[in-house]
């Protein structure tokens, strides 16, 4: 579980293609790693990804098939910065929401608007998502907690303060870019709770 605050920019050092539907990632975060061990959980990019191993300031993690069709990890080169957060601890604050690093699916940017102390990002918003995404809501992009300023049929606005552009891989993204989606998922709680009590299933 994740709040989707992210502690650091870290960098991807090596992406490399098993030929079995996977990959392994390595990737150097000297904050995540400092207390990192075989077996704990960091998010990249908002996927909940489990360490193999660490060496020095550099983790690694096996990266299956699914996620790389669900996610936008398969499109990570050497080089590229990421952003990297690890599992909440039970006695920590909740700073952002509930965070499952379980990608929903794939966005893209499509529009950057820089006003004086913000900046208003647009993305696309694939359509079986849309009905889980609400104005002054939550949701997860790039495994950053952001709240929804504007929400339309097929997009979603955010607004980014300054620390936001500065700290994440957001400050940075380009039109076109894909970035990795989560919803909220009392949302889809909620859903699941009511469908059997609402006409044609909830449909």
């Amino acid at each position: 579980m994740f709040t989707g605050i992210v502690e650091e920019r870290g960098e991807v050092v090596r992406v490399a293609d098993t030929g079995v539907d996977s990959a392994v990632v390595a990737i150097r975060g000297p904050l995540v790693t400092s207390d990192a061990r075989h077996g704990d959980s960091i998010a990249v990019n908002g996927v909940c990804l489990t360490v193999v191993d660490v060496d020095a300031e550099v983790f690694t993690a096996d990266v299956m098939g699914e996620t790389l069709r669900r996610s936008a990890l398969g499109a990570l080169r050497t080089g590229d910065p990421v952003n990297l957060e690890r599992a909440a601890a039970l006695n920590s604050r909740l700073g952002g929401h509930i965070v499952q690093g379980h990608v929903d699916g794939v966005g893209e940017l499509l529009s950057r608007e820089p006003a004086a102390q913000w900046e208003t990002l647009r993305f696309r918003l694939p359509a079986d998502l849309s009905r889980y995404v609400v104005e002054k809501g939550s949701i997860t992009v790039d495994g950053v907690s952001l709240t929804v300023a504007a929400v339309g049929p097929d997009w979603f606005a955010v607004g980014l303060i300054p620390t936001t552009l500065t700290l994440t891989t957001l400050g940075a993204r380009a039109v076109g870019d894909p970035v990795n989606l989560e919803v909220d998922v009392l949302a889809k709680y909620v859903e699941r709770l009511l469908a059997d009590r609402l006409p044609g299933g909830g449909a």
